[in-house]
């Protein structure tokens, strides 16, 4: 084996240890979060992503890479949210072609209270992987702090 194909093995081993730790962290938000707030991970995502924008609204393009969905079934999820009255959708002013979505009161308070569930599942799934030795050193760079920027450059010793 060359060292071309022990850097694809080693590339392989990482994206089977991600892909084991999202699989992990799906499985227990999906079970907690429609079990406290009927909503599943991808609707909680959409609650989340709109109510993290200027205006509470997005254009559903937007939503679509927000929730990593393709734009039918970002379609078809914001129409099941709509009937809940969780969300609404109305027509750009500047593009009669674009359509935005935001959160309506009920969608708000919604996530409010699914909010808690999810971070503590997402805190005691984590908590739990630390105890799985291929998982560990992934969770701990999740948990580790950005580095510092550089500080900027004095103009006077310029």
């Amino acid at each position: 084996m060359g060292i071309r194909d022990d850097a694809a093995e080693v590339r392989a081993r990482g994206w089977r240890t991600l892909a084991a730790l999202h699989g992990m962290i799906d499985t227990a938000l999906e079970k907690a979060l429609q079990a406290e707030s009927r909503l599943s991970v991808v609707e909680y995502t959409v609650l989340d992503a709109l109510s993290r924008q200027d205006g509470w609204h997005m254009r559903m393009q937007q939503l679509a890479r927000a929730a990593a969905l393709s734009s039918s079934a970002t379609t078809r999820l914001v129409s099941r949210l709509e009937d809940r009255g969780l969300l609404s959708r109305y027509l750009c002013a500047d593009d009669r072609r674009g359509i935005y979505t935001e959160l309506t009161q009920d969608g708000r308070d919604l996530l409010a209270a699914a909010r808690p569930v999810h971070d503590a599942t997402l805190e005691a799934t984590l908590a739990q992987a630390t105890a799985v030795p291929e998982l560990a050193p992934l969770v701990d760079s999740l948990a580790a702090p950005d580095p510092a920027p550089d500080p900027a450059p004095d103009p006077a010793h310029a």
